[in-house]
Order: structure tokens, then sequence, then C-alpha cells
């Protein structure tokens, strides 16, 4: 069994992060404001290093390596997790290995591989690239760094969260993007012991419902991935989010590729701002819930924001 981070873990991960990650904002926004009916805000991690929130996991996990044995780490991705691993290698002194799926967004794998990671390209999915980088970490005794259980991540990205309820003490909700599930049972983490009337609700795309039906029975599922939010595209839950999600998640929202891409829009339009599709999929899940959250205070994490030329092009020319 993996050992469930604590706040203090949490607190540490803030002290380890600090000299190699950024504080981001959280921005308050009339125009979302009054669309909802609530008080907006927005975290914004997608003006965070490498555009995710992933980095700061990946920075508190290696750390945690760089005097130990591990002389090369490994991991699959479809993208922010890869180079947050990667700028974590290069920091630390440590070889890296991503894998990711052939159709993996080129803009995050020319990131990878200009922080000196080798870059194996293999399936069609995230889940292939997964299955295939354990096989080759096992053969070559490599530290193998799974993308969501370990703990170290976990406490790494809910440093997010800290930051949230030190801008915004009397937040009331804070709406976040699964996908592993890393970043919302962080943020479950935190708020269970900070301030435990915050509502963390979590939303997944439709089309990749592995999270969603795994904490709907209390076990790990596997379902369908055809969602195109390559953020969220994972074809199983994962144990240690879903053990913290289990009991301290209060909601889960699933919306459709459509309402991501609209939501993108929405950032462009009212926020001035970029989203990547996992990133925008807080905000689609937001305007689901609008009749619940009115008049409250409510942070929407976008997680990231490397959304490519092509999929902006395609987005704008569909709402224009």
């Amino acid at each position: 069994m993996l050992e469930i981070p604590t706040i203090e873990d949490v607190l540490q991960a803030k002290q380890t992060i600090s000299k190699f990650v950024l504080r981001t904002p959280l921005t308050y926004y009339s125009t979302l404001s009054s669309l909802l009916g609530a008080n907006i805000y927005v975290k914004h991690e997608n003006y965070q290093k490498f555009g995710s929130f992933k980095i700061r996991g990946g920075v508190n996990l290696v750390s945690s390596l760089k005097s130990k044995k591990w002389l090369t780490i490994t991991t699959a991705s479809s993208g922010n997790h890869g180079q947050s691993i990667a700028y974590a290698g290069q920091l630390f002194g440590l070889k890296t290995i991503v894998a990711v799926p052939k159709q993996a967004n080129p803009d995050k794998v020319k990131s990878i591989q200009s922080l000196n990671a080798q870059v194996i390209f293999y399936g069609d999915k995230f889940d292939d690239a997964r299955q295939h980088i354990e096989n080759i970490a096992k053969i070559h005794a490599y530290r193998y760094i799974h993308p969501a259980n370990e703990p170290l991540l976990i406490s790494g990205v809910a440093t997010t969260t800290i930051e949230i309820l030190e801008d915004l003490p009397d937040v009331d909700y804070i709406i976040v993007p699964i996908g592993a599930g890393s970043g919302a049972s962080g943020a479950c983490i935190v708020t269970k012991a900070l301030k435990p009337s915050v509502q963390v609700i979590g939303v997944q795309s439709e089309q990749s419902q592995a999270a969603y039906k795994s904490w709907k029975t209390g076990s790990i599922q596997v379902s369908e991935n055809d969602t195109n939010a390559e953020g969220l595209s994972t074809m199983t839950g994962f144990e240690l989010p879903q053990s913290i999600l289990r009991n301290n998640l209060k909601d889960f929202i699933l919306v459709n590729d459509d309402e991501i891409e609209e939501a993108i829009f929405l950032y462009i339009q009212q926020a001035h701002t970029l989203a990547e599709a996992a990133g925008a999929t807080s905000l689609a899940g937001t305007l689901k819930i609008r009749h619940h959250i009115k008049g409250k205070n409510v942070a929407i994490i976008l997680s990231g924001g490397n959304i490519t030329v092509k999929q902006l092009k395609e987005i704008l020319n569909k709402f224009n």
C-alpha cells in the first residue's frame, strides 16, 4: 500500500520546490463571474514553467532521488508530466527517458527533448506507452516514475491548492480537472487539513471515464479512452489518487470534448488566456453546475496551457 501524503508532506514540498517553480496568480474575472453568477477566480497554472502544474510534482519527487543510487529515471506521459520529469532530471543530473504515444502533442515532445531527455514513441494511447516503459524499466532496473501512484508527485502538485487558500481564504469551491487524479487528490489533502468546508469537485471527459468510474464504484476500473484531451487520456484509474478521492472528493462531473473546446474558446474570449483541453475541463465542468454555485467564491484550476497552433486554429474556426 502506498502511503497517502499528509499536509506536512505538502508544506515540505512547498519549501522543496520554491526555488524551481513559479507561484502562479489566482485572478478574479468579472466577465466569467457575470456569466456564471458566482465569484470566479482562475488559478493560472498555464503560466507555470512549461505551461503546466505538473512541474510541481516532478521537481518534488526527483529532488528526493538525487542522492540515491538511481542514475536513470523513466516515465510515461501524454506530454506535461513528461516535461516535468525531464526538467527535474536535468536539474538534478539524472538521465531521463520518457515514453509517449505516437500522436503525442508535438510541442510538448519538442520541449521534453530540449531538456535532454530521451523520448520513446510507442502505441496509439498513453496507456500503451505507459505499459511499454514499465517493462523497459524492469528489464534495466531503472527508477520508473508512475504518473499517479507516487506520494511525492501528489504532495508536490498539492502546493497549487495551498496557494489558492493563501490568496482566497474564503473560497467555497475548488474545481479541478482529473486525468490520473494527482491534482484533485492533492486538493483534497490540503482542504481536508486546512479548510474542510471547501468543496473540491473533479471534472473529466465523458469520453475517458476511468477515474470517474473508479471513484463511483470504489474500485479500480478500466474504461474506453477516446478523448481528444491528451491530459485526461487514460484508460484506467490509479490506486493512490483514488484512495484519496473516494472519501474526500465532493462531486465528479463529466463533460464531453465539445464542451471542453467551448471552454477553451471562452477562456480566450472572456479571460484572454490560453488553455489546453485538459486545462479547460474545469471551466467546462463549472458551467454545468452554475446553478449550484450562485454567489459563491469559486477557484477554477486552469492546469495547463500547452495547446498547439493547429488545435487553436481548429477551435477558433469552430466558434467564430
